[in-house]
């Protein structure tokens, strides 16, 4: 197994700048060190039709909400929409983190992305996360007339953490807990927080996400070890797969998340759910989100993209 040769010259231009790992600073100093790159890259985000902020009421506490609408959105139709939880281990990460990946994703499939800011740990720990992403869940079909959505072509995604949330928000769906959902779409997702598959052995210098992170982020999200096989931190520990949404699944081979997430996908072909497994073997963990230095997340988004147009192009009779 190689690198490909973007993803390659990225590693080794982190190790030429000496670029912090996560695992090394605070929470407080990994935000502001995210923060810092995104700024540093200065990429001009792609333009769409609208952006437009939401706050969601919440018991307690709002949760932040932003709404893309790619040109091709029709004004007077309603049309399909993706809630989108974003990566960051749920220690970092917010809507600016990833407000290109969304614009890119909205004009890809041309239909409106939801983006959903949600609790972070350690200030917030497990399972403040799924509740927010429930509740914006929830806010998103009850409101699907004002956003300007058809509530029988909603999907969920996400990236890392954020597809970790999405595949939780599904199985509530799939219990009822929530409205039908008629896709998820999981981009290289934690699904298995005991850490303990053969992928997290995977090496090369200059990696951002390895073993040692995942167990930071880990230890900042959850309060207590057994919560590492609850289904709400880890799906891959669900009773039973069967009925959720058809699933997308991307995975990359240099990613600690790797095995997991191919557990994730044959467990779930087993119960009799519609997946499209995507692997990139020479990709890294976070590689969508890297466009500016790797061309293989512009392929990658685009792929997603077909598949979102494709499955949520007709509504469920």
């Amino acid at each position: 197994m190689r690198l490909d040769e973007d993803s390659a010259k990225l590693l080794a231009w982190r190790r030429e700048i000496n670029a912090p790992f996560f695992q090394d600073l605070t929470p407080v100093e990994a935000r502001a060190a995210m923060t810092a790159a995104r700024v540093a890259a200065n990429v001009a985000p792609p333009a769409v039709k609208e952006v437009r902020d939401h706050s969601i009421v919440a018991p307690g506490r709002a949760i932040a909400a932003r709404r893309y609408a790619p040109d091709s959105t029709a004004d007077d139709k309603p049309g399909p929409a993706l809630i989108f939880f974003h990566g960051g281990g749920w220690v970092i990460g917010d809507l600016e983190s990833h407000d290109i990946l969304c614009r890119q994703i909205a004009n890809e499939y041309g239909g409106v992305v939801i983006a959903i800011e949600y609790r972070l740990a350690p200030e917030s720990c497990f399972p403040a996360a799924v509740e927010d992403a429930e509740a914006a869940t929830a806010w998103v079909f009850a409101h699907a007339a004002e956003l300007g959505i058809d509530p029988s072509r909603v999907a969920v995604g996400g990236d890392s953490a954020g597809g970790n949330l999405a595949a939780v928000v599904a199985l509530l769906a799939r219990d009822r807990r929530l409205p039908p959902l008629a896709f998820q779409a999981l981009l290289y997702p934690c699904t298995d927080l005991t850490l303990s598959r053969g992928s997290y052995d995977v090496a090369a210098d200059g990696l951002p996400v390895t073993a040692a992170t995942m167990t930071w982020f880990r230890d900042h999200y959850l309060a207590a070890e057994e919560q590492q096989v609850d289904w709400r931190a880890s799906p891959l520990f669900a009773p039973s797969l069967r009925g959720v949404a058809p699933a997308y699944i991307v995975t990359a081979g240099f990613d600690p998340l790797a095995d997991e997430g191919d557990a994730y996908v044959r467990r779930l072909r087993r119960s009799g759910v519609s997946v499209v497994h995507r692997h990139y073997p020479g990709q890294i963990h976070g590689f969508m989100t890297m466009g500016a230095m790797l061309p293989t997340a512009g392929q990658a988004i685009g792929e997603l993209g077909v598949a979102l147009r494709s499955s949520l192009s007709g509504a469920r009779q």
